[in-house]
């Protein structure tokens, strides 16, 4: 690897700020805080060089902390938070006052855990995301399918100046009949220019978390995204329940190794750098000029 290696996804929290209702003792070992400096360690032995924040709760105290965090640590190159995209005028004057933070690279907000099915597809979101896009801000789209791939694509669409990030390849429904519908709207979303994925976050439910599946849905990926559209992260510390920040990588690591230099690199840091740290570059466009094949019934879903 010749480039930087920048870890696209990765959380932090303290329960001390408040929020997190998510965190339950049910979840285990990840009803705790996670820190920094072991973020840091585990950064270290994996030899990746830098990450970026994305958030963990839908509170401006989450985003203050992840900024904080970010000020005091060279390794965190950049911050995904939130702002309140359902209230035009409070988004507005969030995004006003953030400004005065340069390491806010992206908004967030925790959709699959919002149970308004239409969030993405509301007025005031819609207005909110032009801002963000104004603001020069990409905007993270978590645990897509079912309820929100296809907004997802027709919020790109409406907003083509706004780069689309879907995390997690949309949490794809492995070993089920819902797989060649969830594919079927990941490749119409990636039709669309403007939009990017993370190869995160695959630790899924009855699916093994091995060479062969992961590399499957990289090669999926890469087919529909290209590489110069998808971006490696690490999604710790939802990996520690699947051990920890090490084993995860070596299986998506080997996957990516199977690249071409080039496409190695872009994957594993030089895409996250355009899409969060350059702002000249956003939003990011299909740079190999090719769109992927989809069914009129797809395209209506996502127009």
């Amino acid at each position: 690897m010749s480039g930087r290696v920048v870890d696209a996804h990765l959380h932090l929290w303290d329960r001390s700020r408040g929020g997190y209702s998510w965190i339950t003792p049910e979840l285990g070992p990840l009803d705790r805080d996670f820190a920094p400096d072991e973020a840091a360690a585990e950064l270290r032995a994996a030899g990746v060089d830098a990450a970026i924040l994305v958030q963990a709760d839908d509170t401006a105290a989450d985003t203050r902390f992840m900024l904080d965090v970010a000020a005091a640590n060279g390794w965190v190159v950049g911050v995904v938070g939130w702002v309140p995209l359902d209230d035009e005028r409070a988004a507005a004057s969030a995004l006003d006052a953030l400004d005065a933070e340069p390491l806010l690279r992206g908004i967030r907000h925790l959709v699959h855990d919002d149970p308004r099915d239409d969030f993405l597809d509301l007025q005031d979101v819609r207005a909110s995301l032009r801002r963000v896009a104004e603001h020069g801000l990409a905007f993270d789209v978590p645990d897509a399918w079912p309820r929100h791939l296809g907004a997802a694509g027709r919020a790109a669409r409406a907003v083509p100046e706004l780069t689309v990030v879907v995390d997690h390849l949309a949490k794809p429904p492995i070993g089920t009949e819902a797989m060649p519908a969830w594919e079927a709207e990941l490749r119409a979303v990636a039709a669309l220019p403007n939009t990017v994925a993370k190869f995160s976050g695959l630790h899924l439910p009855g699916a093994p978390f091995d060479e062969a599946t992961v590399g499957a849905l990289l090669d999926l990926a890469l087919d529909a995204f290209g590489a110069d559209r998808l971006m490696y992260g690490g999604d710790w510390p939802m990996s520690v329940p699947h051990g920890g920040y090490l084993p995860t990588w070596a299986v998506m690591r080997a996957c990516i190794e199977r690249l071409a230099p080039d496409e190695r690199d872009a994957v594993l840091g030089g895409n996250a750098e355009r899409c969060y740290l350059d702002p000249e570059i956003r939003p990011i466009v299909h740079e190999s000029g090719r769109v992927a094949r989809i069914s009129d019934e797809t395209a209506r879903n996502i127009g």
